[in-house]
């Protein structure tokens, strides 16, 4: 028989109907998770649909009900690097003036997290603040559906649009106590995924004007973004143009220290680079995504003879490279002609980041959890170009040995699911001895390095 009953909305009328609703389902779920069974559409009543689905996925994904706190996924001497990096750190001021000023004694909490839903900002009441510190509503802990099951901002990325969640609709009891809405931050150019704002409080929180006024703020925000990103790429014409001509002004540089790493080449885990530059996104060919990842770690430049010996195995021919460049030269003016490499020797014009950069630099400062977040897999694993199999082989070697030295049983085991380290016996051994003896992890572990020591025997 289908469920007949209409859910309430939070923020209306029906909101005390709405929690009874909600309670009276955390009954029916205990059951569910005891027995790892999922409930039906019809066995959880009165829920509205989008959380009785997240209760589906949170129960899915093993999410505790009961424990009281998020854990803290980004440690302290970690976090303000990591902020600082962060795109939306570009976007805080705007957050500040509309939504964090205006809700300090008002008993509402604004919080800004991360596009895998780490809290990164968490302002506003002092008192409310206090309060949220007891499930540890703070910067640096992770709100994913995934760990701490249907939250305001966790579910918003997950279904990637604005949602209010008030009280006992939450999944974790502990956050009955508390209503939100959250809105995820998408790149006004792009349309990636780059977090979420969220404001947390008492029932004021999902009150009907909420949702609006966060969506407003977001919109704001990316706007702002977009603006920025108009006036730094203006900056860097001026300053390519001063290069051209040395006499007319100050020397370049100003835009490599402007740039705050919005240019990025994405190289981990893929046989073609993504490359973003202002918003604007290109896939590049196999070739162009190598000599990119090489004259990105080479900020003086190359000349033609070195870059070719680190691009092609054996003899490599300028005269080839120098065809190389000419489209590549070509692929770069369509997205953006401030980012065309300059010549004699050949060197990029504006800051490009490359995510294997990224994670040499958070190893280098001894932070291999934000490493191996970052890590999606070998740099362009099927290049056999010498200097990118260097730079492969170099961050790969790191971060392992970073996560065997250091690493918890947890980041252990995250680096045991890489391709790379299907084979890794080291690793595991390092993680069966951190896992606490009654861990329902160990078993897969002893069974993996059983079958592992079978085929080295064999």
């Amino acid at each position: 028989m289908k469920n007949l009953i209409q859910p309430a909305a939070p923020g209306t009328e029906d909101s005390l109907l709405l929690q009874h609703r909600a309670l009276a389902s955390h009954e029916f779920l205990d059951s569910y998770v005891q027995s790892e069974a999922f409930p039906d559409a019809e066995e959880l009543p009165g829920l509205r649909r989008l959380i009785r689905e997240s209760w589906q996925r949170s129960a899915k994904l093993r999410a505790n009900p009961d424990h009281p706190e998020a854990p803290l996924a980004i440690a302290a001497d970690e976090l303000d690097e990591y902020r600082r990096q962060h795109p939306l750190a570009a976007i805080m001021p705007v957050i500040q003036k509309l939504l964090i000023r205006p809700s300090h004694d008002s008993g509402l909490l604004v919080a800004v997290g991360d596009e895998v839903g780490r809290l990164l900002w968490v302002e506003g009441d002092p008192g409310a603040r206090s309060r949220a510190e007891g499930m540890m509503f703070v910067p640096g802990a992770d709100w994913s559906e995934a760990t701490v099951g249907t939250s305001a901002p966790g579910t918003a990325l997950a279904l990637g649009r604005g949602i209010q969640i008030s009280g006992a609709e939450h999944y974790k009891r502990s956050v009955h106590p508390w209503s939100c809405t959250a809105v995820p931050f998408q790149d006004p150019d792009s349309g990636a995924l780059l977090g979420v704002v969220d404001i947390t409080g008492t029932e004021a929180a999902v009150a009907p004007h909420t949702l609006s006024l966060v969506e407003a703020t977001v919109a704001a925000a990316q706007a702002q973004l977009r603006v920025e990103r108009l006036q730094l790429a203006a900056a860097q014409e001026r300053v390519k143009a001063r290069r051209r001509h040395p006499g007319s002004g100050a020397a370049g540089g100003s835009a490599r220290e402007g740039s705050l790493y919005r240019n990025s080449l994405q190289l981990l885990g893929r046989d073609q680079a993504l490359l973003s530059i202002e918003g604007r996104s290109v896939v590049l060919s196999a070739r162009h995504s190598e000599i990119l990842a090489l004259l990105s770690t080479r900020p003086d430049g190359l000349s033609a003879e070195e870059l070719s010996v680190l691009l092609y195995p054996g003899d490599g021919s300028t005269i080839t490279l120098r065809a190389e460049m000419v489209r590549l030269r070509k692929v770069l003016q369509q997205l953006n002609p401030a980012a065309v490499p300059e010549s004699r020797p050949y060197r990029l014009a504006i800051d490009l980041l490359p995510d294997s950069s990224q994670v040499l630099t958070c190893l280098q400062r001894g932070a291999h959890r934000i490493a191996l977040d970052i890590y999606r897999g070998a740099v362009l694993p099927r290049s056999e170009a010498p200097g990118v199999v260097e730079i492969r082989n170099r961050v790969s070697a790191l971060l392992r040995e970073a996560v065997l030295t250091d690493g918890s049983a947890e980041s252990l085991l995250k680096y045991a699911e890489l391709p790379e380290a299907a084979d890794d016996v080291d690793v595991r051994r390092a993680a069966l001895k951190l896992l606490p003896p009654r861990s329902p992890k160990r078993a897969a572990v002893v069974a993996d390095l059983e079958r592992l020591e079978a085929e080295l025997g064999s």
